[in-house]
């Protein structure tokens, strides 16, 4: 027959067998306690990374939005410096438009003034000298009986034109 029973190394045989069989199932628990253990970690893990990765794909659209956010304050800044500058430009120039006026003005009254001071001058130099000149042709030209009759017909004029 196949099977000695009092062959030692048949019972060596049943007894490996009876002893493989019989930590089969606590080693086979264990192994597989061990292993769902480690597979629920590493579930948990897997959870845990597609969490952070949705949590960072909401940051990343967040920061997005937020940085179109800026874009947009940025150019709304932007577009505000400009008005305001263009603003000052023509605040400026009518400012600098309204002093050359103002100084235009003043120069031509002051030119204006200075005309007639020349204009004064020249007419008192000029009737001044015709004074002197009158003044020395007559001494020169008429004695002093003339210079005389001269002064009262002078004198009488001026006394007509008074009365009237």
């Amino acid at each position: 027959m196949f099977f000695d029973f009092s062959d030692p190394q048949f019972w060596v045989a049943v007894a490996f067998v009876a002893f493989i069989a019989a930590i089969f199932n606590p080693v086979r628990k264990i192994l597989t306690t061990n292993l769902d253990s480690q597979i629920k970690d590493i579930k948990d893990k897997i959870d845990e990374a597609e969490n952070l990765k949705n949590e960072t794909q909401v940051t990343l659209s967040e920061v997005k939005k937020r940085q179109n956010e800026v874009q947009a304050e940025i150019q709304d800044i932007h577009k505000e410096a400009e008005k305001k500058v263009k603003q000052l430009e023509e605040i400026a120039e009518s400012k600098l438009k309204d002093q050359i006026a103002k100084r235009q003005v003043l120069a031509e009254a002051k030119i204006d003034q200075l005309t007639r001071d020349a204009n004064n001058l020249i007419q008192t130099h000029i009737s001044s000298t015709a004074i002197e000149a009158t003044i020395s042709v007559l001494e020169q030209k008429l004695n002093n009986q003339e210079q005389q009759k001269l002064i009262d017909k002078s004198i009488e004029d001026i006394g007509s034109a008074l009365k009237n």
